[in-house]
């Protein structure tokens, strides 16, 4: 447990907690929506701090992070509880424990253990990170300072107060929406008002320098609305423009929703076709092993520039520096000076 710095004091002993665009209200000895911030004889502690409940090495693209470091090894990290209550969530059994567990590890520790399993950097993941804010940022800077990235995979409710934060150690962020944004869909399922504030989150990470991707999860019935997809993307579009890669993910079904069925393989393709109608240049389908639009299309030429089977990268056809090898054109994907290459032994050029 430690001190958070993202609150604020606001008499008679309440604090007012600035990491997620929930700004929980806190009397002393109660605890925000997430379940570990806490307000202790009126000053906000971080009960999961030190705290991690899972800790796995990745591949990147599992995360998912498709136009950075190709095949890099990330070691993922979660402590519990979240600031949504996501109906289908398949880590609820971290996410939704609204209490302080896990296995005690230091900052340092954190980064030692990166380091010796070879990665090339650290994601915060399996439940949302920004509720635990200020322990990333303590790993966070560490890590930058021994050469490792950081990457948050969030649902997108941080605050101006948190992406302040995120600057000093932040690379890159998977922002991922849900039910392509549907307002219905946020109350009813997740538990929040709406998705708004996503937007504002997007625009924040691109200012700070962030690298964003974008993921949607698409559920069948009841997340899936074509009209609010164009919503959602013209809104994307809005805020960060139109090279931001997007990916439209297949729902597994898990904890309440058991019994809906997997999203058709159709649905996340006709979503990935109407991103591509609406003028992204980067348009994937998740979730689903070996399906043709896992692979990265160059916007110039239309060949694969990057071939991808489930969470590996297989074929690059880029140059160190990004550029189609067919025609030049600039994809903006991000390899690692070369080092991609040689570690997947696949580059051409």
């Amino acid at each position: 447990m430690k001190e958070a710095v993202l609150y604020s004091e606001i008499g008679d002993g309440r604090v007012k907690c600035t990491a997620c665009w929930r700004y929980c209200i806190l009397k002393p000895e109660q605890t925000g929506f997430c379940g570990v911030r806490t307000n202790i004889g009126g000053k906000l502690y971080l009960s999961v701090y030190g705290l991690v409940s899972a800790m796995h090495v990745d591949p990147i693209e599992k995360k998912p992070v498709l136009h950075m470091f190709p095949n890099s090894r990330i070691l993922s990290l979660s402590t519990t509880g979240c600031n949504y209550a996501c109906a289908y969530c398949q880590n609820w059994d971290i996410s939704q424990r609204r209490k302080a567990e896990g296995t005690e590890i230091s900052p340092e520790d954190v980064v030692d253990e990166a380091l010796r399993l070879k990665c090339r950097g650290i994601a915060y993941t399996y439940n949302e990170p920004t509720i635990f804010m200020e322990f990333a940022h303590d790993i966070g800077v560490i890590a930058r300072k021994k050469g490792l990235i950081n990457i948050f995979v969030t649902n997108g409710f941080e605050t101006d107060e948190s992406i302040n934060m995120a600057r000093d150690f932040l690379t890159a962020a998977t922002v991922d929406f849900k039910g392509n944004a549907g307002t219905q869909f946020y109350r009813k399922y997740i538990s929040v008002p709406s998705a708004e504030p996503i937007y504002a989150t997007l625009e924040g990470f691109k200012k700070a320098g962030i690298h964003l991707e974008i993921t949607d999860l698409v559920l069948p019935g009841i997340g899936d609305n074509t009209d609010e997809l164009r919503t959602m993307l013209g809104r994307i579009l809005d805020s960060v423009g139109n090279a931001v890669p997007i990916e439209f993910l297949r729902f597994h079904p898990d904890f309440k929703l058991q019994d809906l069925p997997q999203t058709p393989v159709r649905t996340l393709e006709q979503h990935h076709d109407i991103a591509l109608e609406m003028g992204f240049k980067y348009s994937y389908v998740g979730n689903v092993p070996g399906h043709r639009f896992e692979n990265t299309y160059c916007p110039g030429c239309g060949r694969v520039v990057v071939e991808r089977n489930i969470f590996r990268t297989t074929k690059i056809m880029l140059t160190t520096d990004g550029k189609c090898v067919y025609c030049g054109y600039d994809t903006g994907i991000i390899l690692d000076d070369g080092k991609t290459a040689s570690l997947a032994g696949i580059y051409e050029a």
